[in-house]
């Protein structure tokens, strides 16, 4: 029962229903926040995913002409 006591100051629902518009924009503001920060860290993964595909291909390119040089001699 103690543990419950606690948690009561949390419960309140105000009779005026306008201080519910400080809390509705700061939500809006941080949703809108998350979804910014969440497509710059999408950009930044495709831009390294391009990156590593280059050098992957460049590596491969490279390991596939050595073989061919090899074969040569």
């Amino acid at each position: 029962m103690k543990l419950i006591a606690l948690y009561t100051g949390f419960l309140y629902f105000p009779e005026d229903k306008s201080l519910y518009i400080p809390a509705v924009i700061e939500m809006i503001l941080l949703l809108l926040l998350c979804i910014a920060v969440f497509m710059w860290f999408r950009k930044i993964s495709n831009k390294q995913a391009m990156k590593a595909k280059e050098i992957e291909e460049r590596i491969l390119g490279d390991r596939k002409q050595n073989t061919e040089d090899h074969m040569k001699e």
